[in-house]
């Protein structure tokens, strides 16, 4: 920890009090554009989104796109209607028609959110158009546009439209907009807790010296007559918006087929025609890690898309059925192990992590970004469920210790509900290392196992809340969590075990945590072995050493926690 955050830790020792962690500044400012793009409102809760076709050619000399998205969706209300659609600035809406041809007035209302005014219409019995529309029709509306997309200045970071260009000098785009929205580049409702149901469809048009992937499987290649091809690829699941993503370079790719929980799993890899030799030995471990994420979270959750993964002009991300991978066919974080252990030196951190988050983050998806720590989290402890796979629990232990080194508790990890918010970047460590915990006070490997499984079951393909994970995992994981989730996710707090010696026994009591705290504990006092049940108050426990004086108190390291012993 560092500076204020190690002074409010000591506070709450000395004291020996339980209480929330304050934030040393203000909640930051959000702005109406913020609420309109992180939460619901009556211009986005009267239609479910069924379906995104999306249409883009890009003009690499001037950087530029012209588009168009079909969005079919469900009406959840009846009569007209104000629909919110967003694109961000300088992108530029050119015209939009209704499903019958019919133009649909607009205007823009804030930045990168407009408002569509949907007229009741609909087919009468002869098949024209008719007058009336009611609750569960389904209908859509397609959006052409173009202009110069949001360019990415450190993706996947800092994310946009890519133009990059590849060893040999040649064109390479693709985009990375998570966080920063998919309306960066298409326009859709921008919020994470409404994906397409029926899936999606990219059609991209591109000269035909260049070959163009995206998200699940390849539907058609046609050539235009004029220098042009069009690709046109199709997901059949519900996706998260931020995963509609086009690759377009000169891409070699191969095919195999993975023996899977499920079936035959049809597995496609891309690269840059120049790296195909180096890429076909390291990928090679997907087969590894599909077999171990399988076996611990479930049948891989997307079937009949396939797995793809496609070789990025930047370091990586989740996009759904084609993986991003920019780690240059070597093993480890960037060659580094992230861990300090040497056991992440064993695998590539990009096919491991990225891949994890087709179970946590594209299977299950939190509907509001504070609660990333789902997607984040869970996904970073793949990693240690990957290397116990591979090397064995006690690797798996070290590696997972090894990464609270980067920890910096410098505010909770969920973040502010409504305006598109994400909470502390110790998601992914501290959310891993609180997963680790909750797996030590389970106590049980097979039942974590099934927790995990179960949660890629019963929510398949589903949008949740973090509360709606929290219960689940305390529900089957055979004890109430609340506290710990309290503890870890929204305080920056690291519980502490305040322990004395008296005579021949032991008292203890849990202190800077949130009240009512009161999590299980493994220790070693000397020799001995015990599992305490910490609360607020003092608690005794008779030792069974014959000098407990000269012995001290160790907590299972596979704890997140400290101790603290008083004098």
């Amino acid at each position: 920890m560092k500076g204020k955050a190690i002074v409010f830790f000591s506070v709450y020792i000395l004291s020996g009090l339980c209480g929330y962690a304050q934030e040393a500044t203000q909640a930051p400012h959000f702005s109406h554009a913020d609420t309109l793009r992180g939460s619901l409102n009556p211009q986005r809760t009267w239609w479910k989104v069924l379906r995104y076709d999306i249409s883009v050619q890009p003009d690499y000399g001037t950087k530029t796109i012209s588009a168009s998205n079909t969005i079919t969706y469900r009406t959840l209300a009846s009569g007209s209607q104000t629909m919110q659609i967003d694109l961000m600035a300088p992108l530029v809406i050119d015209r939009i028609v209704d499903g019958f041809g019919k133009k649909v007035a607009f205007r823009s209302i804030d930045s990168g959110v407009y408002h569509l005014y949907i007229q009741p219409t609909s087919r009468n019995a002869s098949g024209g158009p008719g007058n009336t529309s009611h609750e569960g029709m389904t209908r859509s509306v397609t959006i052409s546009y173009h202009g110069k997309p949001i360019e990415a200045v450190h993706p996947p970071w800092e994310g946009g439209w890519i133009w990059a260009k590849d060893a040999l000098g040649r064109p390479w785009m693709s985009v990375a907009c998570q966080g920063l929205g998919a309306s960066a580049w298409y326009p859709c409702k921008d919020y994470q807790g409404d994906e397409p149901d029926s899936g999606a469809s990219l059609s991209i048009t591109v000269p035909d010296t260049l070959t163009a992937i995206g998200n699940g499987r390849l539907q058609s290649r046609t050539s235009r007559g004029d220098g042009l091809v069009t690709y046109r690829w199709e997901v059949k699941n519900p996706i998260n918006n931020y995963d509609i993503i086009p690759y377009i370079g000169k891409y070699v790719g191969w095919h195999s087929e993975y023996q899977g929980e499920k079936g035959k799993l049809d597995c496609d890899f891309w690269v840059l025609d120049y790296e195909l030799d180096k890429a076909r030995q390291q990928f090679k471990q997907v087969d590894t890690m599909l077999r171990c994420f399988e076996y611990w979270m479930g049948p891989y959750p997307f079937y009949e898309d396939g797995y793809k993964l496609v070789q990025s002009p930047h370091l990586g991300m989740e996009h759904q059925s084609a993986v991003a991978y920019g780690n240059h066919f070597a093993n480890g974080y960037l060659g580094k192990d992230l861990s300090g252990t040497g056991w992440g030196l064993l695998w590539d951190f990009i096919i491991v992590h990225e891949s994890g988050h087709e179970w946590f983050g594209n299977n299950i998806t939190t509907r509001d970004l504070a609660d990333m720590w789902v997607h984040e989290g869970i996904t970073n402890y793949s990693e240690t469920l990957y290397t116990t796979c591979r090397s064995g629990v006690e690797a798996g232990n070290a590696y997972c210790l090894g990464t609270r080194n980067k920890i910096r508790n410098d505010k909770p990890i969920i973040g502010y509900y409504g305006v598109n918010n994400k909470g502390s970047g110790d998601m992914y460590y501290k959310g891993g290392n609180m997963m680790h915990t909750i797996r030590q006070i389970i106590q049980d490997d097979e039942k974590f196992r099934q927790v995990l499984r179960g949660l890629n079951r019963d929510f398949y393909h589903q949008t949740v809340s973090s509360e709606q994970v929290e219960r689940y995992i305390s529900l089957h994981g055979g004890r109430d969590l609340s506290k710990v989730f309290d503890q870890y996710l929204r305080t920056t707090l690291i519980p502490d075990l305040q322990y004395q010696v008296k005579g021949t026994s032991l008292q203890y009591r849990w202190a800077s945590c949130v009240p009512g705290f009161d999590m299980p504990l493994k220790v070693k006092v000397g020799a001995d072995v015990y599992w305490l049940e910490p609360v607020q108050q003092w608690k005794t426990l008779p030792l069974k050493t014959a000098d407990p004086g000269q012995v001290t108190l160790v907590a299972d390291p596979n704890f997140y926690v400290t101790t603290h012993k008083m004098e």
